[in-house]
């Protein structure tokens, strides 16, 4: 039997989900609550298998609930109660540690179906979203290459680039020489093989 608890400040909404997991008997409702601060003291202590939240609540976020909660526990799954699809809200969750999102007009049928492909290991979402996520871990994955290849200072005059700073303007804000940063910037370029400032930037965030 699969543990839940339920995270929605709307009490309509609440009783709905409530209803739909208390008929299904390979469902065991364990709590609901009203906000994430709530839930964030509780929830370590009430270890459910699945966490269903809405995103937008009272104070903090169910974002904000995800980021704390899968911190300290990872076991416990996050699956999104949202009314957006493929919005910027449902990503952020995603990057903070839910697993997947769940629309709020979704059929009984297919809420139950997601959560049971959310506790089987799968991660329930959108094709559109699903390549936002593996775009944002590729660039994570470029960035991390490039840090190990460049110095710090060397990415920290990269980054300064990166945002539209003129040399001299970057040479102000790192106290160094102008001739310090063309230096760093020669050997930028030597280690990521490219031949200009725009071919860096673009390596830096993933887009060649």
């Amino acid at each position: 039997m699969i543990t839940i608890c339920i995270i929605e400040d709307i009490i309509d909404i609440q009783n709905g989900l409530k209803s739909i997991l208390e008929n299904d008997n390979r469902f065991k409702l364990i709590q609901c609550f009203q906000n994430a601060e709530e839930a964030i003291l509780k929830l370590p202590e009430l270890q459910p298998d699945v966490v269903i939240t809405d995103i937008n609540l009272p104070q903090k976020s169910g974002i904000d609930c995800v980021a704390e909660i899968k911190h300290d526990f990872p076991d416990i799954q996050f699956i999104m109660f949202t009314i957006y699809e493929d919005n910027d809200q449902v990503f952020e969750a995603l990057k903070a540690g839910a697993s997947g999102y769940i629309l709020k007009n979704t059929s009984p049928e297919k809420i139950t179906d997601a959560i049971l492909e959310l506790y089987d290991g799968g991660s329930p979402m959108s094709p559109k979203i699903a390549r936002k996520v593996l775009s944002s871990f590729n660039i994570n994955l470029v960035n991390h290459a490039i840090t190990e290849l460049i110095s710090k200072r060397e990415q920290e005059v990269l980054e300064l680039l990166s945002k539209g700073y003129l040399y001299k303007e970057i040479a102000e804000k790192l106290n160094i020489t102008l001739s310090t940063v063309k230096r760093h910037l020669n050997h930028i370029y030597s280690k990521l093989q490219v031949q200009n400032k725009t071919e860096a930037v673009n390596k830096l965030y993933g887009k060649n």
